[in-house]
């Protein structure tokens, strides 16, 4: 079971941006913090795949801030992708504070061009990272995060090679799962998801 979402806003810089969390009724819980896909193509915080994420974190017992970067929704600012990594390490630093999660279990998820902005993000403090179809064709990855990484993604993923994704998948610390049938979009198949992604936070919250 789960409460019910609570909508909040959190600081980025000089500007403000909106969120909504996600708790299990048993808190505090571990929790994650989750990007959206690219805001230039429609992407915001209640992207289906976003949703998707939400609930087998929420199914497990463990929290879920998903939010919208700046100039997106609610959220302060001009749309700007290139600060993707700015606005999840304040969501990051803001989910810490919050009374309801365990400040040492934090994860963090992101889904196509927000998979980019979480591996810019990341680091040695995150219990796990899971990139949700990165978009390995449209530029390079960072593979070095300093925490256990999941690396999911459909098998006919139109922006993610399948070649450079098994490349990545041989590096220490990284874990690669190919969905079949799925493509960079998941229409119809974002509950494919679930289980990888949910059963990865399993083995890194405990």
């Amino acid at each position: 079971m789960a409460q019910p979402a609570r909508s909040l806003t959190f600081a980025s810089g000089d500007i403000t941006l909106e969120g909504v969390l996600h708790l299990p009724d048993q808190t505090p819980a571990a929790a994650a913090v989750i990007c959206h896909p690219g805001a230039q193509y429609g992407g915001d915080m209640d992207n289906h795949v976003v949703m998707a994420l939400c609930e087998a974190l929420n199914e497990r017992a463990y929290g879920a801030l998903r939010f919208n970067m700046r100039g997106v929704g609610g959220s302060q600012g001009e749309m700007d992708m290139a600060s993707g990594a700015d606005d999840t390490r304040s969501a990051l630093d803001h989910v810490r504070t919050l009374r309801e999660v365990d400040p040492e279990s934090i994860g963090l998820i992101g889904y196509s061009l927000g998979a980019m902005a979480a591996a810019d993000a990341a680091n040695a403090s995150l219990k796990a990272l899971a990139l949700v179809s990165p978009p390995l064709g449209y530029g390079d990855l960072r593979l070095d995060p300093g925490c256990p990484m999941l690396i999911a993604c459909g098998d006919h993923d139109e922006f993610a090679p399948l070649d450079r994704l098994r490349i990545a998948g041989e590096r220490p610390g990284v874990e690669l799962k190919i969905i079949p049938d799925s493509e960079h979009f998941w229409h119809g198949t974002q509950d494919r998801l679930k289980e990888p992604v949910g059963e990865f936070f399993v083995e890194h919250f405990g």
